[in-house]
Formats: structure tokens, C-alpha cells, sequence
């Protein structure tokens, strides 16, 4: 039996938690008596007390995050009346701001704060060692010796100082096969940011860090040999220093085979002519560029300390809409102080216009240790008591306004992101100029129909929509209909929805579905399996 146990719950099965195979990496001798066991949010909190209690550990180290606070308490509250002698050691960004008053602090044995990657270690030596201090930083070592003396507890809030990435061991060998063949495997190539966005933990971790290039880049070779080809960086500046940037890009260039694909975050205004080259040369589907634009309001940004040349931002998303391959997926954020309705709806507006494949309409989120909080009496800002800590309302968007626009976001979601109508889409707007109020319409009567956001089937959503279009728009079933039967044909669809068939010519959709009859059965079956 292991006498350390690294755990999380993960958002869903498919995501590897990152976090626990670095704490893994840098245990040293300890690693012979830990072990990883990961979980999800969607499983029952007794069940995962019951798996983990079936290991027997002396310690328990879980990953706390926004999203799996609510159900992480729930276990580690088990656990605890169950068997109290178990050490909890907490870590993670949710627990390290504000640990004062936090149900699940209190609960726990020790909360390390910052990143845990060597200071996790130090902390399950002197547990499982008896010994109260001595692995802790010189500059404690007159508290240690104190504590030790009158057999004061080990203290419950650890501050991990930031690590240099010279003493740290890389995780990438934890990454097992089933994480490589069915997981969406995390790399980071810097950790930091050196921006000072109110609303972002990022905007903590300054300065930003490299990993060593030599040794990043073998990992990844090493990652790639045992079969991996999606690579999702985390990193939240990866064309912050454009040498290691286009170093990184050749690398993967070089050894692109089909089926590969890499997923980066970027400044949206910095992309000069040496990183444009190389992305160009990169093949359709293989380069996603993840952008947060978050408002294009200057004013707003001003409030929320977010430079940004919107100028030069529009240039480079002209240019990789028209000379790359890349998938952009662009991020806007509802809620900030001092963005209006029609602010919000212009910016909206102009994001549409640059075109990328992907907008992404976030809900603003009062995040632990985030200065964000420095406005809350000048814009009236109002947060969820709950996880996730979203925006309720301010002084500018009341709480009826805030509903509808979190409506928005969930059916952009459903309809503008998921692919499924991407040449359906632009008709919603396409009597009129402006996308965002448009889409807004049709998000109200969307909800005024179904009086839900989840759970939508994906035909009862079409049809829907066609519903709208045609009714309430008033536009021409028949473009509307040959307008589906795009996408469905796109999204591999073999058979025309029922409600579009009487608006199309029955040659357009009969000829698929008998070219799929006559496909021989064992290549059928191959298909469906």
C-alpha cells in the first residue's frame, strides 16, 4: 500500500491532471511510495472517499481547483470522520489566496500555497519522517526548531517560494499509455505572464520562466517516439519571446505527420514576420492559436490593467485568416467594470468581423487573490458566493441583463462554436448588421421556447433555429433549407432532417443515403465501430 496518495478531480475523464505528475516527478525517493489516482467531478464524492481510503495512505495531496472545490470538500469531509489519523495536505490556486474562512482549509492538515512542485516533497518527509521542520527553507529554521521544542503542530499554511525550473523535474515520463492514446495531454514550455489582466491568476506569476529549451524539447521528441501527436500547451504567453517561440514552431515542423495538432495561447498583438513564417507552412488542422482579447473597449482595459494594440491585433488576425491555416479561437469576457451592453455588443461586432472560427463569450469570474475585487464599490460588482465566483451583476448590467447575456454565451456555445452550423450561423444576422444584437434575439425567443440552456438535443436545436429563421426573420425557407443541408452534408450527415425535406429537391439528399445503402456491410460495420 502507498503511503502518499496525489489525487484531483478533473473537469472530465479526458483531461490529465498536470499539477499531480509534476508533484510525482519531483518526490525523489518517495516516488517508490506514492502513487497518482485521478478522478472526475461526475463521480460521487463517496465513492472516490471509498477508493482512496482503500489505499491506505498517510497522506492524501488533492489538487484544488475552481471546479472541483464543492466536490473535493465533500470528499476530504469523509474522509476525515471516517479516518482522522490520514494527513491532508491541500494545494492548487483555489486554496492558495484568501485560505481564511475557507470550509476546506480548515479541514485539511496543511494548505501549500504557490507552486508545490519541491515543497510537496519536503513536507511528506517530515510527515512521514516524525521530524517537524527540517526540510523547510533555512530562513525557518529558528521556527522549526521552536515548534519542535513544544510540540507545536507542523504549521497548516505552507508558502511555497517559487521554484526555479533548473531543480525541477520535468513530468512528461508519467504520462502513461492510455493517457497518451485517450487523454488531452498538457506541456508548458514557461509558466508566468507579464501582464497584469486584474481578472487572471496569470497576472500573479511574474516573472515569467522557461523551462530549459534543450531539455523541453527532448521531452517532447521523447513524447512523440511513444505516439503522441496533440500537444496542448499552457503556457500563457507562448509568443512572448519570439526566439524560443520559432524555435518551438520549427521543432514541431520538422517532425509534423498527419494527424498531429498543437494548441498554443498568444498575445493577440504580437506576432512578427519571423513567427509568421513559419506558422504559415504549417498544414490545415494541425495549429490552434488560443486568443484572449477579452474587451475592446480601451477604456475597459485601462480598468482591468490590460495593454493591448488593437491596431496591430487586427492586422495579425487578417493576416492568419488569410495566409494560415490556423484555428483562432478568440475570447471575450461579459461583465467587466465599466463594459456596457452596447460596448460589449460593438466589440462583439468587431470580433466577428475578423473571423475566427471560434468565439469564446466567458462570464466574468471572481477568482481567489485576483485585484479584480479593487472595483467592486465603484461598479456596484456583485459575484456568485459559489463556484465558479461568476458575476451576478454591476452597476452597469443588472441581474435580468446579466441572465440573458449568460443565455447568450451557452447558446453561442451550442450553435456558433460547435461546428455544427457553421454556414447556418451567419443567417441570423444576415438581415442586419449587427451579429450581437441579432444573435441575442434569437438567444431570448430560443429560451422563450425551451426554457432551458442544457440537455438540447441536437435535432430539436435544429429545428429550432430553422423555426426562427424562417419564421421570425421571415427568410426564405428554401435558402435556409439548402443552407442546412450544407452543414449536415459537412458534418457528415447521410439523411436530410424531416422538417427541411419539403423545402429541398429530393435528389439532393437521396442520392447520399442510397450511396450509403450500397457501401458493402463489413465496411459499414467498420464504420460504425
Amino acid at each position: 500500500m502507498p503511503d502518499i496518495v496525489l489525487t484531483t478531480l478533473n473537469a472530465k475523464f479526458i483531461h490529465a491532471a498536470f499539477g499531480l505528475r509534476y508533484l510525482y516527478a519531483n518526490l525523489g525517493e518517495l516516488q517508490l511510495r506514492a502513487v497518482i489516482a485521478e478522478f472526475d467531478i461526475n463521480l460521487r464524492p463517496l465513492d472516490i472517499a471509498e477508493a482512496l481510503l482503500a489505499r491506505n495512505p498517510k497522506i492524501i495531496g488533492l489538487g484544488v481547483y475552481i471546479w472541483n472545490v464543492t466536490e473535493t470538500l465533500e470528499v476530504i469531509s469523509a474522509i476525515r470522520r471516517v479516518r482522522p489519523e490520514i494527513k491532508i495536505i491541500l494545494g492548487g490556486p483555489e486554496v492558495s489566496y484568501e485560505t481564511e474562512g475557507q470550509a476546506i482549509v480548515e479541514l485539511a492538515d496543511h494548505v501549500i500555497t504557490g507552486e508545490a512542485d519541491l515543497k510537496f516533497a519536503e513536507v511528506c518527509r517530515a510527515l512521514l519522517d516524525g521530524r517537524v521542520g527540517s526540510p523547510l527553507p533555512a530562513e525557518a529554521a529558528l521556527e522549526t526548531e521552536r515548534r519542535a521544542r513544544s510540540d507545536a503542530p507542523y504549521p497548516k499554511i505552507i508558502a511555497a517560494e517559487l521554484p526555479d525550473f533548473s531543480r525541477i523535474a520535468l513530468p512528461y515520463d508519467y504520462y502513461t499509455e492510455a493517457d497518451l492514446a485517450h487523454r488531452i495531454v498538457y506541456v508548458e514550455a514557461s509558466r508566468g505572464c507579464p501582464f497584469t489582466c486584474e481578472f487572471c491568476l496569470s497576472s500573479l506569476d511574474i516573472p515569467v520562466r522557461q523551462v530549459p529549451l534543450d531539455q523541453f524539447l527532448a521531452a517532447m521528441q521523447q513524447l512523440m517516439d511513444r505516439g503522441l501527436k496533440q500537444f496542448k500547451f499552457v503556457d500563457r504567453t507562448f509568443n512572448l519571446h519570439i526566439a524560443t517561440s520559432k524555435a518551438l514552431l520549427n521543432f514541431f515542423l520538422e517532425r509534423y505527420q498527419p494527424g498531429m495538432f498543437f494548441h498554443f495561447e498568444m498575445i493577440p498583438d504580437r506576432l512578427p514576420p519571423e513567427l509568421r513564417e513559419v506558422i504559415a507552412k504549417f498544414p490545415a488542422g494541425s495549429l490552434q492559436f488560443e486568443v484572449g482579447i477579452q474587451t475592446f473597449n480601451p477604456e475597459v482595459g485601462q480598468n482591468i490593467s490590460r495593454r493591448q494594440n488593437y491596431e496591430r491585433m487586427a492586422d495579425n488576425f487578417n493576416y492568419l485568416r488569410r495566409e494560415t491555416s490556423v484555428h483562432i479561437h478568440a475570447d471575450l469576457i461579459i461583465g467587466l467594470p465599466g463594459e456596457t451592453l452596447d460596448s460589449f455588443a460593438a466589440g462583439f461586432d468587431q470580433l466577428i468581423a475578423l473571423g475566427p472560427q471560434e468565439i469564446q463569450v466567458g462570464i466574468l469570474k471572481r477568482l481567489r487573490g485576483t485585484p479584480i475585487i479593487r472595483h467592486d464599490a465603484e461598479w456596484q460588482m456583485i459575484y456568485n458566493a459559489q463556484p465558479p465566483y461568476d458575476i451576478l451583476q454591476n452597476g452597469l448590467l443588472d441581474f435580468a441583463t446579466m441572465q440573458r447575456l449568460r443565455r447568450f454565451a451557452r447558446y453561442w456555445d451550442l450553435v456558433g462554436n460547435s461546428g455544427n452550423f457553421v454556414a447556418v450561423t451567419p443567417l441570423i444576422w444576415s438581415h442586419n448588421a449587427s451579429a450581437f444584437h441579432n444573435f441575442l434575439r434569437f438567444s431570448d425567443w430560443l429560451f422563450g421556447q425551451i426554457h432551458r440552456t442544457d440537455s438540447i438535443a441536437l435535432a430539436r436545436l435544429m429545428e429550432l433555429l430553422f423555426n426562427f429563421l424562417t419564421q421570425e426573420l421571415g427568410l426564405e425557407p428554401k435558402r435556409v433549407a439548402e443552407t442546412f443541408w450544407q452543414d449536415c452534408q459537412r458534418t457528415g450527415r447521410r439523411d436530410a432532417p424531416n422538417f427541411l425535406k419539403e423545402f429541398l429537391p429530393e435528389e439532393n439528399w437521396q442520392v447520399i443515403r442510397d450511396r450509403d445503402r450500397s457501401r458493402p456491410k463489413r465496411q459499414a460495420k467498420h464504420i460504425a465501430a
